[in-house]
């Protein structure tokens, strides 16, 4: 049973605390022994004594193969990776003379991006003399994080940078959604 292993966990004759709590390969409870009785256990079965919880008092070891353990622990992590979102930076971009219907579909978009958890940049571009009409820009980014204010938070404040004003918005904490709404008990 003397393999090579590179998980950070104590197997077999590594394992030094004066009781364990054991755990057979279906996850069944097999009560609190000394390791040298699990340790017999497990050679009976031609399997490993692995501890997977030595922080645990006693430690909890579990009697499995040290290669299922771990493909096991791989593909967990593996799935742990899959489930989490990267967050990304999405961009809005305005003109000076965006009509409304136009703000009001890229203002949904935008809510979809924040409601998936990313961060979103918002932009009006000048083009040529409108910047003499920045003022314009500035009130439609205002409108626009007024409009998503129930769903995100302010991360960059409204500036100008060249020929662009821009700001930027993060979402907020998410908050779980059951569906319904609590309702008062009644007597």
């Amino acid at each position: 049973m003397n393999k090579k292993h590179d998980l950070n966990v104590r197997v077999n004759e590594e394992i030094d605390a004066p009781k364990l709590r054991v755990v057979d390969e279906d996850g069944q409870m097999l009560g609190i022994m000394s390791p040298q009785e699990a340790m017999r256990i497990a050679l009976d079965q031609g399997i490993d004594l692995i501890e997977i919880a030595p922080k645990a008092e006693p430690p909890v070891c579990k009697i499995i193969d040290l290669g299922k353990y771990r493909y096991e622990q791989q593909k967990r992590e593996k799935l742990q990776k899959k489930n989490q979102h990267q967050q990304q930076l999405k961009e809005i971009r305005f003109k000076a003379a965006t009509d409304t219907h136009d703000f009001d579909f890229k203002t949904r978009h935008a809510r979809e991006f924040l409601l998936d958890g990313d961060k979103v940049k918002a932009s009006v571009f000048f083009r040529g003399r409108e910047i003499v009409h920045s003022a314009l820009g500035i009130e439609m980014l205002k409108r626009f994080v007024a409009a998503l204010a129930d769903v995100s938070k302010l991360d960059q404040e409204i500036k100008m940078e060249g020929n662009n004003c821009t700001v930027i918005l993060t979402p907020e904490k998410k908050v779980p959604t059951t569906g319904a709404a609590p309702t008062a008990a009644k007597n």
